[in-house]
């Protein structure tokens, strides 16, 4: 049995992106994101989204629309659609989401942006398989 006290697992990370759980069709990650960051405009096609905000203020940016969010807020992304999520106050802006089916490498724990970024374009962030 896989258990957390997400909220608070979630609160307590200062990385960027930490998968926490990865299963054949879904993924669990937390995220924190700096003030005046940003994920990163993105589209993920052939996997849902869901995101859940802990702390912080923010944006969400989906499909062209801009909507702000805060603690409790949940945002469904479906496949395909462009989007991106922006700190827009004093402290970081922390959430917990799910992938369907994963998207990042399983254990995969990038302390920045940039860190982040650079898995993605080398390869070395990949989802499991099988």
């Amino acid at each position: 049995m896989q258990h957390f006290t997400i909220a608070t697992v979630a609160d307590q990370s200062a990385d960027f992106r930490r998968v926490l759980w990865t299963g054949t069709h879904s993924q669990l990650v937390i995220m924190t994101i700096p003030p005046g960051g940003e994920i990163g405009e993105e589209t993920h096609d052939g996997i849902d989204q869901i995101l859940t905000f802990v702390s912080g203020a923010g944006e969400a940016r989906i499909a062209g629309e801009a909507k702000a969010v805060a603690p409790g807020d949940l945002v469904v992304v479906p496949s395909g659609t462009r989007h991106n999520f922006v700190n827009t106050g004093p402290n970081p802006l922390v959430l917990y989401t799910v992938y369907g089916p994963p998207e990042h490498a399983d254990g995969a724990v990038h302390h920045t942006k940039d860190e982040a970024d650079v898995a993605e374009e080398s390869g070395h962030d990949e989802p499991p398989t099988s």
